[in-house]
This record gives structure tokens, C-alpha cells and sequence, in this order.
């Protein structure tokens, strides 16, 4: 074996050993402004949430800012993305972030509003529905990605923050 061989071969073993972060790259508009990127969060478990503020499933605002102070001393991020794909969402984003903030006292990451389905999808959840098959049907469906930056599971808009289901899933994901 050359010695050009033997280095290959250590660097595609470093490779192997230390998977690339899957969800690397993706960036939301964030509703205070700027950017919000995945990257930012690696190594950490990041659940994200398609919402709406006109929804029967609204309420579990509360739940999700419960999961994210809970758990985001041992990492956990809660990624709110506020989408109008189901008609239900206010008319803009700082609408949105008004409401949230008297109703809810949310202090979790929010993007601005932002397509979830279809052909004018977020190239994130492009992304998930190209990895898992994984589409949001309605509002309040989550995608927990691992600190690995991998799909680890999700979740319709029925499954609350909160669920026995829900939190087994993110304490797998922990530190």
C-alpha cells in the first residue's frame, strides 16, 4: 500500500467516524430579523414546528415553550415556523410575533412565515419529505432532528409537546 493509499484510507475512516450533520445548511428568515441557521444548532437536538395562530391546535404554544424550557438546559432547541399553507395563519410577521407574545410569552427561535408543503416548500422541509416521506398535513407537525443532524422522528399535529411519546423521543436525542 503507497503511503497516498494509507492517507485515503484514514481520512475516509475520520469520515466514516464522524458523520457530516445532516440538516447543515438551512436557513430560516427569523421573525425579529436576520437568520436563523440549523447550523448553528449542531450537535444539539432541534425540534421544529410548523404553527399557526388561527388553528384548533394553537394552544400547544404553551406546551412547546414548556418542552423548550424544560429541556434547553440539556441542549434542546424548539424552532417555531409559523406557516399560512392551511390558511390560518395571520397576515404578517409581526402580527404573528405580537400575538405569540401577549398570548403565549414565547421566547423559543421563530421564523418568519414561511411554506411548508408544496412546491414552494422551505428547502428544509423539501429536505425532510425527500429523507423520511415525512409532509406536514396540518399545522403543529413536528420533525425532531438528532444532535447527528438525522431525522429521529415525527410527529402529527394530534401528538402534544408535552406527550409521554414526545418526550421519550427528545430525552433519546439528550446529552
Amino acid at each position: 500500500m503507497t503511503c497516498i493509499q494509507s492517507r485515503l484510507l484514514t481520512l475516509l475512516a475520520a469520515l466514516i467516524a464522524f458523520p457530516v450533520w445532516a440538516a447543515q445548511g438551512f436557513t430560516f428568515d427569523s421573525i425579529d430579523g436576520g437568520t436563523l441557521s440549523l447550523d448553528d444548532w449542531q450537535g444539539r437536538p432541534v425540534l421544529v414546528v410548523n404553527t399557526a395562530s388561527r388553528c384548533g391546535f394553537t394552544p400547544q404554544y404553551d406546551g412547546l415553550q414548556a418542552l423548550y424550557d424544560r429541556y434547553r438546559d440539556r441542549g434542546l432547541i424548539v424552532l417555531a415556523v409559523p406557516s399560512n399553507d392551511f390558511r390560518q395563519e395571520l397576515s404578517t410577521a409581526e402580527e404573528v410575533k405580537e400575538f405569540c407574545a401577549v398570548n403565549f410569552d414565547l421566547d423559543m427561535p421563530m421564523t418568519d412565515i414561511t411554506p411548508v408543503r408544496g412546491p414552494q416548500a422551505h428547502p428544509f422541509y423539501r429536505w425532510v419529505a425527500q429523507q423520511s416521506g415525512f409532509t406536514p398535513a396540518w399545522n403543529f407537525n413536528k420533525v425532531l432532528i438528532g444532535p447527528d443532524g438525522q431525522i429521529t422522528a415525527t410527529f402529527g399535529s394530534a401528538t402534544r409537546p408535552l406527550s409521554t411519546q414526545m418526550t421519550r423521543a427528545i430525552e433519546a436525542t439528550l446529552k
